[in-house]
């Protein structure tokens, strides 16, 4: 099964990381294409990320991620848990910029909401410090700038039509946004989709259909799924 447990785009221009339990791989994606390589791992979390060693993000490892429009930054989750760190993209310079710590104390607004224990997945948003995040069949549409605020709750097939109806709409297991267009990837199981997410509107739609992640990503064959090393 091509379980990916958490992705974040990178700042470097169509690369992402891709976290499946303990271990994670950073990708050339190759937008629209099957010419997607792995550059680096795969790789224990604490390899990669010396900051992460003894936390939770390293092991169990991080189950949902996205990248901030703070250059080389990203948020990392592991069950309640949470930290802002600095990435520091082809190096071991990585920082923890703050946390961790629970994700009501990063994000006060989420406290008595489904996402107070823990988020599926999240993908950064066109709109600067912008995030939609997922959990189950809900999403969030959060600011996570320094003034971080809750934008809106809804359920997927609401907020994203395109979904309705599809393997998506009851919940994400992994997201990361493109570099250049209001598009992301979602992943859950063996599938994934790239859909226009139409920030700000209910116009989304899925770009060529639902698809078997090792039919179309070709770098992953082999890697996925990754056995945990610990």
């Amino acid at each position: 099964m091509a379980h990916i447990d958490a992705a974040f785009r990178s700042s470097r221009i169509n690369e992402a990381y891709f976290f499946v339990k303990n271990e994670y791989v950073l990708v050339n994606y190759a937008p629209g294409t099957t010419d997607d390589k792995v550059l680096v791992g795969p790789h224990l979390i604490e390899a990669g990320y010396p900051s992460l060693k003894g936390t939770a993000f390293a092991e169990p490892g991080i189950d949902c991620a996205f990248g901030s429009h703070h250059m080389d930054q990203a948020f990392i989750f592991s069950g309640n848990l949470c930290a802002q760190i600095n990435y520091a993209p082809h190096t071991t310079n990585d920082r923890i910029i703050k946390g961790p710590m629970t994700i009501t104390a990063m994000f006060p607004f989420f406290k008595g909401t489904v996402f107070e224990n823990g988020v599926d997945a999240a993908f950064e948003s066109t709109k600067n410090y912008e995030a939609y995040l997922f959990k189950d069949n809900q999403y969030a549409l959060i600011n996570y700038d320094y003034d971080s605020h809750l934008i809106s709750i809804d359920l997927i097939n609401r907020g994203f039509p395109s979904l309705k109806n599809t393997y998506f709409e009851s919940g994400i297991d992994a997201a990361f946004a493109l570099h250049n267009t209001d598009e992301a990837y979602l992943f859950k199981g063996d599938y994934y989709a790239r859909i226009n997410f139409a920030s700000g509107t209910t116009e989304d739609n899925i770009t060529g259909g639902i698809k078997k992640i090792l039919t179309y990503w070709p770098s992953l064959r082999g890697i996925l799924p990754l056995k945990s090393s610990g």
